[in-house]
């Protein structure tokens, strides 16, 4: 069939194989592989799905699945951006070994974690480390259209230099209105100065880089604890859960499937008609209040003095042991993952859970 001819014939179909025409290298360990139909038939996908690659790695085949990091508005070419993680077997190989010229069997597209599904004036995309890939995708659609957008783009990694597009989503917006870039990063990296945000995402950053995420469409996409805490931080500020959604890195449950949105978790939330029952061991008092009032709220109204700063989880004035019971806290860095694990709490942003023992 001629190239001339393939758009006539309808989109590709994972009847045919793809070649890969391109392998661009992006940041360590990561790489961007770009596949082209041989027929010249267009892609037709939405932005944020996914395709399934059948890996001719030895004892194969192997089959993994990679979301498309390119817009579904450039449909000659698909591309898949992938970072190899420890002990990765099928994107080690294609690092190692994907040459252009090379042809594969892919099947897809598919996947429900898309723009389209749902759409909106004003984004929201947060992402860590190769999370980023269908927020790329959704990006880079809307770039596309060649109006002005309303998109704030959260990209978290552990270095500047780790920062997947960076220069790309940077170009990009110097092109175009109403596209807003945060980077965060848990270090800097030697003798670069960093002049953006540090640490790890909290609510106190979301605050100041997107005033009106109330009013926002949110995508999320990244390891499940850095999901977690990201809902977390949301619900925690009143945000409508309906109007977030998240991609899944679990997994496949078949050789041939593929990642698809996740259901987005039930998180355990306090309730207000819930009461919890709080003891400070030390003192020999015991409250009974709400979910929704925290710890130091509820050992103020007994008379007692948990000494206290910022009341919102960052300066760790406030931390206390607890000794039994579950609490419920989000925090914005105040104490650490470790001090959690001994049981400290931080008493401004812990509301409790049924029956709390805390050492005051």
């Amino acid at each position: 069939m001629a190239k001339k001819d393939a758009a006539a014939a309808g989109p590709w179909t994972d009847e045919e194989e793809i070649e890969c025409v391109s392998v661009l290298p992006e940041s360590p360990d990561v790489v961007t592989v770009c596949f082209q139909a041989p027929s010249g038939r267009p892609f037709a996908f939405e932005a944020g799905q996914f395709i399934t690659l059948e890996l001719p790695v030895p004892g194969g085949p192997l089959y993994r699945t990679y979301t498309i990091s390119s817009p579904p508005s450039r449909p000659l070419s698909l591309t898949i951006t992938i970072k190899a993680q420890p002990g990765s077997i099928g994107t080690r190989w294609i690092i190692d070994n994907m040459r252009p010229g090379m042809m594969l069997k892919a099947t897809g597209p598919a996947g429900r974690f898309t723009s389209a599904a749902h759409p909106a004036k004003k984004h929201l995309f947060i992402s860590a480390g190769s999370g980023i890939t269908p927020m790329m995708s959704m990006t880079g659609e809307i770039y596309d259209r060649g109006r002005n957008c309303d998109i704030v783009f959260v990209n978290c990694a552990r270095r500047p230099s780790e920062i997947i597009f960076k220069r790309r989503l940077e170009h990009m917006a110097t092109r175009i209105e109403g596209l807003e870039l945060k980077w965060v990063v848990e270090e800097h990296d030697p003798f670069q100065p960093w002049t953006g945000f540090q640490g790890r995402f909290n609510q106190l950053m979301l605050g100041l880089m997107a005033p009106d995420y109330l009013e926002r469409e949110v995508f999320c996409c990244g390891p499940e604890p850095f999901m977690q805490a990201v809902r977390e931080a949301l619900a925690g500020l009143g945000f409508d859960m309906e109007h977030y959604h998240q991609e899944s890195f679990q997994a496949p449950q078949s050789t041939v499937a593929g990642l698809i949105e996740a259901p987005t978790p039930e998180d355990e939330r306090p309730e207000e008609d819930q009461m919890a029952e709080i003891t400070f061991d030390i003192s020999g008092v015991t409250q009974s209040v709400p979910q929704t009032e925290t710890v130091l709220a509820a050992a103020r109204a007994a008379g007692l003095n948990i000494p206290s700063g910022c009341t919102f989880g960052v300066c760790g004035t406030c931390k206390v042991m607890k000794t039994e019971g579950h609490v419920h806290m989000v925090h914005n860095g105040g104490i650490t993952e470790e001090e959690i694990e001994e049981g400290y709490i931080l008493a401004c942003c812990s509301h409790p859970m049924g029956k709390v023992t805390v050492e005051i």
